[in-house]
């Protein structure tokens, strides 16, 4: 005869039986059968422990495919710390708790205000653009019948606007060049023409740069283009396209996106992140990834903004060491140990950490709980706690980086000192696998980085910029999904870098591609690249058209 001694773990989904004779029981002295009984605990314990782990992945892989990218939260609650032994700030999470649960009840009961219309608004939209006068007016001799001969005076016109749209078209630009011969000695004279874009071909600089704006601004792959050009009754093939934008990129565009390269030296603090790729008629194994790096001005640098794109068909710490050889300063950057590598390697290069990252654990966290638990976890109070350091740094926005260097060490320098002795007093609080502990080794293990814009007042907290300034081509490759080929890859290197430029610097990209277009071929035979400083997205010599207009 034997008897099974039965764990059952929460909701019943694991068992465990252990087999034990009745003679092997009765032998047991009291002292073993505590110890069989506290290992069953452990047992239990271990495995409701890996039960949660595996919740909250599953939870964590719907919220991911199914919830809300945001990641945003909450502003109305104030976060509480305190001061012990004149060194050392905690957060006071009880009194926290408190008020975010007290303050959030309030929030559920108000509704959000009703959006009131901006007076003048309309005015303001249609500012900028031409005014085509389209007159409707009586005749004479209607006029004389309605009132009788001299029998009516003109009033003030009754005026309305509408938007007049014309969709686009094509037409066949037909150069005529006139050929002169002198009567004298024989030579020839032709009078002044643009030069061709490419030779014997029909491409011109407003049709490549609509080509580039609808893909590399729009994310409209080439093969729905063609069907838009054949619905327009004109044949333009997808591999015309390609080749045209290809042969554009390297032998034009790219001089300037080299002279941009020189000009991102010329700053302090730049910014990097990267994103896979896939291209397909690259020999190489399956699993292989190729990457789109970037690489942008810092944030705190609104005016003259440079956004580069450099395609290499891997992630390895050569490509980043290669593209920053000549820049000393600091980059800011996600966790990514490469950077790390390459600081090392340098005394006039520091790397800057990512606060949004460090946040993103906590926020996964959070979503993989149910929405009455989210407030009483740890990874709640984390968010809040990095909340407050963002919401007093976002006070010191307009600031100089020396006034914004000072204040951050007055009121940020707390909070994060505060949040560095919290995060280590909780550690070991949370189960090691789990996506809080996760968030608590990251922002442990990346401290150095993460603090690093405590000391530099032009050193943003987060890498967002660079993200954003890597989303079109992320949303680009959504749609196109894949670079045919390696030149494909670097021409679209090249032309996302000046499109993501011209849009930081508040261009319109049709206008400014065809305008670099018309104007970088007539300086081919120039032997320096000076004349690249009048096509920077700042000069004063770009057109007006090329400058999207903004409200003063």
């Amino acid at each position: 005869m034997s008897i099974s001694v039965i764990i059952e773990a929460s909701k019943g989904w694991f068992v465990m039986a252990m087999e034990y004779t009745e003679e092997q029981l009765n032998n047991f002295d009291k002292s073993t059968l505590i110890q069989l009984f506290l290992v069953q605990q452990s047992q239990l314990k271990d495995i409701d422990a890996k039960l949660q782990l595996l919740l909250e992945q599953v939870a964590v892989l719907n919220n991911n495919r199914y919830g809300r990218s945001s990641e945003k939260l909450d502003t109305e609650n104030q976060i509480c710390f305190m001061e012990v032994d004149g060194n050392i700030v905690y957060f006071n999470e009880a009194e926290a708790v408190d008020a975010l649960a007290e303050s959030e009840a309030d929030d559920e009961k108000t509704q959000k205000p009703r959006s009131t219309k901006t007076k003048g608004r309309r005015a303001a939209d249609i500012r900028n653009l031409p005014v085509v006068p389209v007159e409707h007016m009586l005749s004479e001799e209607e006029l004389t019948a309605e009132f009788g001969k001299d029998g009516w005076y003109q009033l003030e016109d009754e005026i309305f606007r509408r938007y007049r749209f014309t969709p686009m078209k094509v037409e066949i630009e037909e150069h005529h060049v006139g050929v002169y011969k002198s009567k004298k000695d024989n030579h020839f004279k032709k009078a002044e023409h643009p030069g061709y874009l490419l030779r014997n071909s029909l491409v011109s600089p407003s049709l490549e740069a609509g080509i580039i704006n609808a893909k590399y601004v729009n994310a409209v792959p080439l093969y729905r283009q063609e069907q838009d050009f054949q619905r327009m009754g004109v044949n333009i093939d997808r591999a015309d396209m390609a080749h045209w934008t290809i042969l554009c990129a390297e032998r034009y565009l790219s001089i300037l996106y080299d002279y941009l390269h020189k000009c991102l030296y010329d700053y302090h603090v730049i910014q990097a992140d990267e994103t896979p790729v896939r291209v397909t008629k690259e020999d190489r194994t399956e699993g292989d990834k190729h990457y789109m790096w970037v690489y942008r001005t810092g944030k705190m640098y609104a005016d003259k903004q440079i956004v580069l794109y450099d395609y290499q068909p891997s992630r390895k710490a050569d490509h980043p060491r290669e593209f920053l050889k000549n820049f000393s300063g600091v980059c800011v950057t996600d966790g990514y140990q490469v950077y790390h590598t390459i600081e090392k390697e340098r005394d006039d290069l520091k790397i800057a950490g990512c606060w949004a990252h460090a946040r993103r654990r906590f926020d996964e966290a959070v979503k993989a709980q149910p929405k009455e638990k989210r407030k009483n976890t740890l990874a709640y109070m984390a968010l809040k706690q990095i909340q407050a350091i963002y919401r007093e740094e976002n006070k010191l926005e307009t600031m100089s980086p020396e006034e914004r260097l000072r204040h951050r060490q007055l009121t940020v320098k707390p909070l994060v000192d505060a949040y560095f002795a919290w995060v280590k007093q909780n550690l070991m609080k949370v189960p090691a696998k789990s996506k809080t502990a996760n968030g608590f080794t990251y922002s442990l293990n990346q401290e150095q980085y993460l603090r690093c814009f405590l000391e530099d007042g032009e050193v943003p907290m987060d890498n967002n910029a660079a993200e954003q300034s890597i989303r079109g081509f992320c949303i680009g490759k959504k749609n196109w999904v894949m670079i045919d080929t390696v030149a494909g890859a670097e021409s679209s290197a090249i032309i996302y870098s000046i499109a993501e430029t011209a849009k930081a610097n508040s261009l319109k990209p049709y206008n400014y591609f065809e305008h670099l277009l018309a104007e970088i071929p007539k300086h081919m035979d120039d032997h320096d690249t000076g004349f690249c400083e009048d096509l920077l997205p700042w000069s004063d010599k770009l057109p007006a058209e090329c400058r999207k207009q903004t409200d003063l």
